[in-house]
């Protein structure tokens, strides 16, 4: 299947939620009738009145008679409007950002008769046209080695980010040391040693407990030994509320930075789709005290919200490299916008 395929299908929580509401909208206070073609309904000047029903075309009038099916179709007018912000408001996409969409598919269209599936290919459009600007590879830059912080909350997904991140770079030639920052959680050391032996790729740990700073100083000096690529440092689950871990936090970035200025030169935010709204205030968080360079979202397969990624990329700008939707390697990918409107609306691709 195809990632597009796993998307969609593993979006269905939040595409139903979507597709469900909209039909309660659109039945609310629509009425059915035949259909015309999608490219009237979005080019077309607005009218002050519409006919009921559509009429059949040039050979359907000859025979009497036309082959489409009726379909609802109800006026976009304030209170459907308001009913589509709240729709968006209960999909995560946050207050601002779901009246900033609503706002631009109502532009030129105030009064028209709207079916389902056109709103949805309108959401999916402005979705995209926001997504489009943070959809972004994580870069690879020539400074050897390249020094990826990966930063985030307990159980956002960051330690089979990080094995998946390995293996793929691995397979693409590159040579990986990860370094197994949460020297607090022994869980998380045996499963990027789990990762590090399926790729290939050295995992340098550190007896629990031990001050995960003095680790990633010491998992540098032997990336630029060995001459890696690409260095890739594991840290502990921080709760933003947490002022010491996050001050630890703090402390891991300082000492790379004694032994490369520039470094990280790339820490990455993984953020678990499931908790919804809360993801924006650790994205805040977590930029103050690591500068945070790029987001990856995981879990996007449980949740029913997925609208809170749109939130991000309207409120924040930051580059979204990946997102996941399962536990297999081929399941972090590339972001692509246009896939994932579709697959947040139930468009087919």
């Amino acid at each position: 299947m195809s990632f597009f395929g796993k998307l969609k299908q593993r979006l269905t929580k939040s595409s139903s939620k979507l597709g469900e509401g909209l039909d309660s909208i659109v039945d609310e206070g629509g009425q059915a009738v035949v259909d015309a073609p999608a490219e009237s309904v979005v080019a077309d000047e607005p009218t002050q009145t519409e006919p009921a029903q559509a009429k059949p075309g040039i050979l359907g009038r000859l025979v009497g008679r036309t082959d489409a099916a009726p379909v609802v179709r109800r006026a976009l007018d304030d209170e459907m409007l308001e009913q589509l912000e709240e729709l968006l408001i209960s999909a995560d996409m946050g207050v601002d950002t779901a009246l900033r969409v609503t706002a631009n598919i109502a532009e030129g269209r105030f009064g028209r008769k709207l079916s389902v599936e056109e709103i949805k290919g309108l959401l999916a459009a402005e979705i995209a046209r926001i997504m489009e600007p943070v959809a972004r590879p994580l870069p690879i830059y020539p400074k050897v080695p390249q020094v990826v912080l990966v930063v985030g909350v307990n159980g956002s997904g960051k330690t089979t980010t990080i094995g998946k991140l390995a293996s793929q770079f691995r397979a693409a030639g590159k040579s990986v040391i990860i370094a197994a920052g949460d020297t607090f959680r022994a869980a998380a050391v045996e499963q990027l040693q789990v990762w590090g032996e399926r790729a290939g790729v050295p995992v340098l740990t550190a007896p629990e407990g031990s001050d995960p700073a003095s680790l990633a100083f010491d998992a540098m000096t032997k990336a630029e030994a060995e001459g890696a690529d690409l260095l890739l440092i594991d840290t502990a689950g921080r709760l933003q509320n947490r002022a010491d871990l996050m001050e630890e936090l703090a402390k891991i970035v300082r000492v790379i930075r004694k032994k490369d200025p520039s470094a990280p030169h790339n820490t990455l935010l993984v953020l678990d789709a499931t908790t919804g709204q809360n993801a924006l205030s650790q994205v805040e968080t977590f930029r103050k005290l690591a500068d945070v360079s790029g987001l990856i979202m995981t879990k996007l397969d449980g949740t029913a919200k997925g609208g809170v990624l749109v939130a991000l990329a309207d409120k924040f700008g930051l580059p979204i490299h990946a997102i996941g939707v399962g536990e297999q390697i081929d399941d972090l990918q590339a972001f692509d916008p246009e896939e994932f409107a579709k697959a947040l609306t139930g468009l087919d691709a």
